[in-house]
């Protein structure tokens, strides 16, 4: 009796094991939400919050809301032209994934967009000369601020940028590609070192003219 006692009790033990692995599996998006970050992206794909009401500024000094691009996707990055570590690299390969999406759909159903998250120093003259660094036409390729603190910091609350200013007056902060849909909802964020991916997850969206 205690030998049959003991395999009962390892088989209860392994199927516990096997169930708790199986809900883990399910509730992390199969093994996807192991970190923070990961979790964090996971949930703005659930979530799909709206592009708050706020003012952009480009670099041709235009104003205008998010509804300037309606019926567009949006391509987006967050950076500051003062940062000499991961922006360049970010809007470098957002360059490449722009160069990799036919010419015919950039500025009609696409529009790519970078946003400074550091308004006081980017002005639009700032951002105009940013923007040649990475042969941003300004129009299919916009790079802008919000001037407006609160709005700037309701956006990046809304789409999960994590910005922390030094005493140097330099900023830790989160990279990624962000599209937004026709709708102005967020619906991806993508790995910014993936350029191939991304490029080919944008084509196909705008192939199957999904969401």
């Amino acid at each position: 009796m205690m030998i049959n006692h003991n395999r009962y009790t390892k088989i209860s033990f392994f199927l516990v094991i096997i169930f708790g692995l199986g809900l883990f599996y399910f509730g992390t998006d199969g093994f996807t939400a192991f970190t923070a970050e990961t979790a964090r992206v996971q949930q703005l794909k659930d979530n799909q919050p709206k592009f708050p009401d706020v003012t952009l500024e480009d670099s041709m000094g235009r104003k205008y809301s998010i509804s300037e691009f309606e019926d567009k996707y949006v391509f987006i990055t967050f950076l500051y032209t003062s940062c000499t570590t991961v922006c360049p690299e970010l809007e470098y390969n957002m360059k490449q994934v722009y160069d990799k999406l036919p010419r015919g759909v950039k500025g009609e159903e696409i529009v790519f967009l970078s946003i400074s998250f550091d308004p006081q120093r980017d002005t639009p003259a700032v951002l105009n000369k940013y923007k040649d660094y990475f042969n941003s036409d300004g129009e299919t390729w916009r790079m802008a601020r919000i001037p407006n603190q609160t709005e700037l910091d309701s956006l990046l609350k809304a789409f999960g940028v994590i910005v922390i200013r030094d005493d140097n007056g330099n900023f830790a902060h989160n990279s990624a590609f962000y599209l937004v849909n026709k709708k102005g909802s967020l619906i991806d964020v993508m790995d910014y070192k993936k350029i191939n991916e991304a490029a080919q997850k944008v084509s196909n969206i705008l192939e199957r003219g999904e969401q």
